[in-house]
């Protein structure tokens, strides 16, 4: 669509804010057009007012002549169909033969498509058909018959752009997850499974490279301007609404594949060993947190034996479920049920044991995650399935002994423990206390090591059921290891403190710790979700009502939303200036964005997290850390303690 991307090509529909419910949509004026369909809507009789509809939807499929009103319409049946997915009144009077042949004239007539308002036609279509076909199977049926899945397919063989592929992906995921209409979807079943995986695997570049990356305002699609933001903000509103709409392409696109991944269908496919690494990638990002997205799609493939078989080749793919599996993500369950899943089947069992087993032995005493309970026993029973007979069967010297160690707190020292007296125990706590304190003291006298091996006797002292004491004695073995540059071994204690931890992953001090040591292990995601949850906590046992998220953590964040930044991949490979797009490699511009960015997603996160909405939330220091705000932040760094002194008190 190059001959669309100059501005002034079209007149906006958007000075005005679209209607929100069927009585918006009255206008103030009357007209003198018989099948007017803001005219009809005002009709108060129920029957003539269907008899209008019925014959407004007819004359917009087969008249010939452009109408200037047919984009409004859209626009209000968009916003209808939205607000009321559930009404039946404009599916029994044939709107899916409407939108069907109005898709059918942008898909199969260029020049009709490029007169006047008419590109804005195919996306309120194809979006209306979305949101009817979401809830009910019956619309969904009514969708099929009317034909409305060859057009749709159209749209997503890319034949207009990026915009209508999101609102043909998300129609046909809804069709594809009836029972009843699956079929229909799946005559396209190899072609269409195989642009749907494109799609998720480049929608990214895409939409960078023709939308956000196109810093020159006049060369940016006018019509996509228009359909982003409503005609209200600037190119940051239009920035921050593309990367929402790039997620939620992708997601979508991953959602459409697991209608066909849930029947074993198409797996050969979809298994394909580039496709599950690029799935690794694909989280969603903050601004579709409600999704899965890749992992989503991972566990579905873990249900079916061909899955378990391909994945457990994959080493990136086992490492990344292991990450996950040790992070604060919300989908943290997903990727242990896919680890679980593949070592409870016989024939993956030993192929994946020893890369997983490293990263599952430090869940054991996991209560609960969500909805899942004694998870932590699931975990352990799993891992020593076979111990006896594995013992033979594994090579691997550091996992057989992670496995010893496992079967020792697990099983041997739950029996010496079962018949512990009360008294006992509390002889154990005093003398763990003092234990720790002695540690702690070592550990600010410098001698780190020597704090480790105390610490290491305080937790070979502490009982089981003392789990307050443990997440404590944990947590400052991982500061240690933090300041001795181990991050393995930091990841490790962080996550033991995290699982035993009331709730589980709210021991603020081993966020922040296990932040740090992803941080140095290069993986920003995990570190970022572990240092908003930080901020939670902080925030959370605060009493005050001014809340000020602490200097080192904003910065953290500030540092991975920039890592993480759903664009970085694409930004990375199209740096370079072309004939079509100016992409700016402008380092303090793209550092402004994420700033601004991140001050909204991670608000928009800590909401969701259930943050008090009342707190007024202050980022104690400017976060851009580059151009003209280096040397305050270098002052303000001054000014504050460090990490270590802030997060190593009351050890």
């Amino acid at each position: 669509m190059d001959s669309l991307n100059k501005k002034g090509k079209m007149t906006s529909i958007f000075n005005t804010t679209p209607p929100k419910t069927i009585n918006d949509m009255v206008m103030d004026q009357m007209c003198n057009n018989p099948c007017c369909f803001f005219c009809i809507m005002k009709e108060p009789d129920t029957s003539s007012r269907r008899s209008g509809l019925a014959t407004c939807f007819k004359e917009m499929s087969v008249i010939n002549r452009d109408d200037q009103q047919h984009v409004l319409v859209l626009s209000g049946l968009w916003n209808i169909a939205m607000a009321q997915p559930d009404d039946p009144e404009f599916i029994s009077l044939g709107i899916f033969d409407c939108m069907v042949s109005l898709l059918e004239k942008g898909t199969n007539d260029r020049s009709w498509l490029l007169r006047d308002q008419n590109i804005y036609i195919p996306y309120y279509a194809a979006h209306v058909i979305g949101s009817y076909t979401m809830n009910k199977v019956e619309f969904a049926e009514k969708a099929v018959l009317a034909g409305v899945i060859p057009p749709l397919m159209e749209l997503l063989r890319g034949k207009i752009s990026w915009v209508e592929q999101r609102v043909a992906v998300r129609a046909l995921g809804h069709l594809a997850s009836y029972e009843r209409t699956f079929e229909a979807v799946a005559a396209y079943e190899e072609e269409l499974v195989r642009l749907t995986m494109n799609l998720a695997s480049t929608c990214l570049d895409q939409v960078y490279t023709k939308f956000v990356g196109v810093k020159d305002d006049n060369k940016r699609s006018k019509y996509h301007c228009d359909l982003l933001t409503r005609g209200v903000g600037g190119l940051e509103m239009e920035n921050r609404k593309a990367e929402e709409w790039a997620s939620q392409l992708q997601c979508w696109s991953l959602y459409l594949l697991n209608c066909f991944a849930c029947k074993e269908r198409s797996l050969n496919l979809i298994c394909n060993q580039g496709f599950l690494v690029d799935l690794c990638g694909m989280w969603g990002g903050l601004v579709n947190h409600s999704s899965p997205a890749g992992v989503g799609l991972i566990r579905i493939l873990c249900y079916s034996k061909y899955g378990r078989q391909n994945i457990s080749e994959s080493k990136q793919v086992l490492e990344n479920l292991c990450h996950l599996s040790r992070s604060s993500d919300d989908w943290q369950y997903m990727g242990i049920d896919c680890l679980l899943l593949l070592l409870k089947d016989i024939d993956t069992r030993y192929k994946v044991i020893e890369i997983v087993t490293m990263f599952l032995i430090d869940l054991v005493e996991l209560k609960s995650l969500g909805d899942r309970s004694n998870l932590g026993e699931n975990i352990t029973k799993t891992l020593l399935l076979d111990y006896k007979q594995s013992k033979f069967r594994i090579k691997n010297s550091h996992v057989l002994k992670a496995l010893q160690q496992t079967w020792e707190l697990k099983v041997e020292r739950r029996k010496r423990e079962k018949t512990m007296s009360v008294e006992k125990i509390e002889e154990k706590r005093v003398l763990v206390n003092l234990i720790k304190q002695q540690a702690n003291h070592v550990f600010w006298l410098g001698d780190v090591e020597e704090a480790i091996k105390m610490y290491n006797e305080a937790l070979d002292t502490c009982p089981s059921k003392l789990r307050n004491e443990r997440t404590v004695l944990y947590s400052n073995r991982a500061q240690c290891y933090l300041l001795l540059r181990d991050p393995d071994a930091a990841i490790r204690d962080s996550t033991r403190a995290l699982c035993l931890s009331n709730p589980t992953n709210s021991h603020g001090k081993s966020l922040w710790r296990r932040s740090q040591a992803y941080d140095m292990k290069g993986l920003a995601k995990e570190s970022l979700m572990d240092c908003i949850m930080f901020i939670n906590s902080v925030t959370t046992t605060t009493t005050n009502k001014r809340v000020k998220i602490p200097y080192y953590a904003a910065r953290m964040i500030s540092k991975q939303m920039e890592a993480t930044w759903m664009f970085v991949n694409a930004q990375s490979k199209f740096t370079r200036s072309d004939d079509d797009y100016e992409i700016s490699s402008n380092e303090d511009d793209h550092q402004l964005e994420c700033d601004e960015m991140m001050r909204q997603m991670m608000m928009m996160m800590m909401e969701k997290k259930s943050i008090a909405s009342g707190l007024s939330t202050i980022i104690e220091e400017p976060l851009i850390v580059k151009g003209k705000n280096w040397r305050e932040m270098e002052r303000a760094r001054r000014r504050n303690k460090t990490a270590f002194n802030v997060m190593a008190r009351s050890m």
